[in-house]
C-alpha cells in the first residue's frame, strides 16, 4: 500500500479546502479531483482550480453531467429554490441523490489508475445537513464496497467526521491557511465566493461557526 500519495475530493468550498491543507501536511504528493454536475454554484471550480495553481497542487475537474439529469435538485436547477430550513420529515432539496457515492467511486478509480491508496473527503456527520450520505456508517460500507469491487486496499480518510464547523475553522487556522479558506473558498449554494450570500443553509452553518470559533479560540 502506498502511504505517501492522497487523492482529495476537492470542491473549492470551506470543508474540502481544509482537508485539502490537513492532506498536505500528511502526504508527500496530494491530487485534487473536483466535479463538474452542472451545479448552480459552479464557480466553486474556478476556486478550487485557483486554490490548487496557487499552492502547488495537482488538480483534476471531471465532467459528471449525467448526475445532473438523474436528480433535479436546488444546486442543479434554477427554477428551484434552496430550502432556507431543512424540513423535519425528509432531506433538504438541496441534497443531490448519490452525490457522494458516485465522487468517491469515480475518485477511487482515479485513484487506483495512480497506485494511490488514500482518498481524502470532507463530509461531517458533526454538521451533515441531515444528508445520508454525509454519514460514518455510509463512508464505511463504501469503502469496503469499493475493496471488493475493485479488488484494492482503499483507505476514505474524513478528517471533518466528528467535529463542528467551529472547529473545522479552527483546524484552518491551526494548519496556517484561515485566510485562504475565509477569502478563496466557495461554499454557497447561490454561488457567491468568501462569506456568501448569507441566506442560504451553508452560508448560515459558515457564518454560526466561524463567530463561535472566534469566540472561542480567537
Amino acid at each position: 500500500m502506498n502511504s505517501e500519495k492522497a487523492v482529495v475530493v476537492f470542491s473549492g468550498g470551506q470543508d474540502s479546502t481544509t482537508c485539502l491543507f490537513w492532506a498536505l501536511k500528511k502526504y508527500k504528493e496530494v491530487i485534487a479531483v473536483s466535479f463538474d454536475y452542472s451545479q448552480k454554484h459552479i464557480l466553486e471550480l474556478s476556486c478550487a482550480k485557483d486554490i490548487c495553481k496557487k499552492h502547488g497542487v495537482e488538480y483534476h475537474s471531471l465532467d459528471l453531467n449525467l448526475l445532473n439529469q438523474l436528480a433535479p435538485n436546488s444546486l442543479t436547477r434554477k427554477d428551484i429554490e434552496v430550502d432556507k430550513e431543512a424540513p423535519s420529515d425528509s432531506v433538504p432539496n438541496s441534497f443531490v441523490d448519490g452525490r457522494n457515492l458516485l465522487f468517491l467511486t469515480f475518485v477511487a478509480i482515479f485513484a487506483k489508475q495512480r497506485g494511490i491508496n488514500n482518498i481524502v473527503t470532507g463530509v461531517s456527520q458533526s454538521d451533515f445537513s441531515g444528508y445520508p450520505d454525509c454519514r460514518d456508517i455510509f463512508i464505511k460500507s463504501l469503502n469496503v464496497t469499493l475493496n471488493l469491487a475493485m479488488g484494492y486496499d482503499f483507505v476514505i480518510e474524513t478528517p471533518l467526521m466528528w467535529i463542528n464547523k467551529a472547529e473545522t475553522w479552527k483546524m484552518a487556522y491551526d494548519l496556517g491557511v484561515l485566510n485562504v479558506v475565509k477569502e478563496d473558498t466557495l461554499t454557497c449554494y447561490n454561488g457567491i465566493k468568501g462569506n456568501g450570500c448569507g441566506d442560504c443553509p451553508s452560508c448560515k452553518l459558515r457564518k454560526k461557526g466561524y463567530l463561535e470559533f472566534k469566540e472561542k479560540y480567537l
